[in-house]
């Protein structure tokens, strides 16, 4: 996977979504920066932080990925993909549902996917070395760029989405004690049925990752 590194950008996701319609680079790509001024967050919310932090967009033809991987269960794969290369770095990160990256009760980052067209954009956003109020940076010492290096290695062998999922299962117990939000209203974990696609049952309703 090539990989473009800038030393500023508004926002990764932008760039490289603006850049697959201008046709000025080809998949599988992935796009980072050293900082971050406007980055795309989920609800509305952006992303941004200082020097040191992760901040990358992976673009990828849903061709290239696993037969098994159902288009709502991209963000969790693509997610979780993440959180275990950075656990093999001794790091006690989890994956809350869907794609919310957590050390113990604090946030430290999460992703965010689009679809255009065939091609998958996903942009991850993780406090390496520092945290805004209310959140929690990395618990180990790791290079941005390394780490992206690292992350677009896994895709010359990727996993099947069985296999991913069935790691997830067993970690979504730690989501539990959380909430997450649907169409705006804020929905308690503790009851919630996980779905082998990656949904949820909660309350009657099914509800998908739709970032």
């Amino acid at each position: 996977m090539d990989i473009l590194w800038f030393e500023s950008l508004d926002s990764t996701q932008s760039y490289l979504l603006d850049a697959l319609k201008n046709g000025t680079v080809k998949t599988p790509i992935c796009v980072g920066t050293d900082m971050q001024t406007m980055g795309r967050g989920s609800r509305g919310n952006h992303w941004i932080g200082q020097k040191g932090n992760l901040f990358i967009s992976v673009a990828i033809e849903r061709s290239l990925l696993p037969s098994d991987l159902k288009l709502e269960s991209t963000s969790i794969y693509l997610a979780f993909l993440m959180k275990e290369l950075i656990s093999s770095y001794g790091s006690s990160i989890w994956l809350k549902w869907p794609n919310d990256f957590y050390r113990d009760d604090k946030k430290i980052g999460g992703v965010i996917t689009n679809l255009m067209g065939d091609t998958l954009v996903c942009g991850i956003g993780i406090n390496l070395v520092s945290a805004p109020e209310d959140f929690e940076k990395i618990d180990i010492k790791i290079d941005p760029q390394d780490l992206t290096k690292a992350y677009g290695d896994l895709f010359k062998k990727l996993p099947t989405w069985k296999q991913i999922f069935s790691k997830f299962q067993i970690e979504f117990e730690n989501s539990r004690d959380f909430f997450t939000h649907n169409n705006n209203e804020k929905v308690a974990l503790k009851n919630a049925v996980l779905l082998e696609d990656g949904s949820l049952e909660c309350n009657g309703q099914r509800m998908f990752s739709l970032r």
